[in-house]
């Protein structure tokens, strides 16, 4: 049951921070607030649900959170460093790093095994191909297909390919998960055992971000923010 948050007063930094974020876009000589004076701490191992209609910038709000965007004004730390200013380079080291991402369309390449998929956020990592193909077993291991790893995407079913997009994701050990609607495109029967693996990462330590339309989705979470209009209008727990 999610219940109202009291105010954290925990003395360590949180992992993620933003302080008066905004993101706006300039039209003619109109600035459309997309963002709108974001204050947020997320600390280290929450579950968080993020929920709000189109439009509402919740979408706008994790890319800037995944390093996929910047901010227009304010400021946004990541495990105490700063990311508004990041230089590219440096944001896509971040994003390899220390960021997993999971996605409603998957996003896995046709030509690939699913042991090749989650093997590519390590190409430049240094490792040899074996230590690469060591690490992308476990982590398939660990979303339970172990049996799958040389199927190709269209061998698999849909939540089957959602599994290899998290181990992808969890193939480089990240500070954070961010999963963008991330059953939108599965059946019920199949979005619980998603949600399950999610729910079984937590409990192992991960922090985990869901953007989602769907209470039942949010459930799973331990704290639920909801926007509206580029502002954050209800933080629970």
């Amino acid at each position: 049951m999610i219940t109202t948050a009291t105010t954290n007063t925990s003395a360590t930094k949180p992992l993620i921070l933003l302080e008066n974020l905004n993101k706006i876009y300039q039209t003619g000589e109109e600035r459309i607030f997309a963002l709108n004076g974001l204050n947020l701490s997320i600390e280290e191992g929450e579950f968080v649900a993020i929920m709000g209609p189109s439009g509402s910038g919740k979408s706008t709000m994790m890319n800037v959170i995944g390093c996929l965007d910047q901010p227009t004004e304010g400021h946004y730390y990541l495990n105490n460093q700063p990311i508004a200013k990041a230089s590219d380079d440096e944001l896509a080291a971040i994003r390899n790093k220390k960021i997993g991402f999971v996605f409603q369309s998957f996003n896995l390449l046709p030509k690939l095994s699913a042991l090749e998929n989650v093997e590519l956020p390590m190409l430049y990592s240094g490792l040899s191909r074996q230590e690469r193909r060591e690490k992308a077993a476990e982590a398939l291991e660990k979303v339970g297909l172990a049996h799958r790893m040389q199927n190709r995407p269209t061998e698999l079913s849909g939540g089957q390919q959602q599994r290899v997009s998290i181990a992808r994701a969890l193939v480089n050990d990240p500070l954070l998960l961010l999963a963008d609607e991330p059953t939108g495109a599965l059946d019920s029967r199949t979005t619980v055992e998603i949600m399950e693996i999610f729910q079984s990462l937590h409990e192992q330590g991960k922090t985990i971000l869901v953007v989602t339309h769907e209470a039942e989705i949010a459930e799973y979470a331990q704290r639920l923010i909801l926007f509206r209009d580029g502002e954050i209008v209800e933080d629970k727990r």
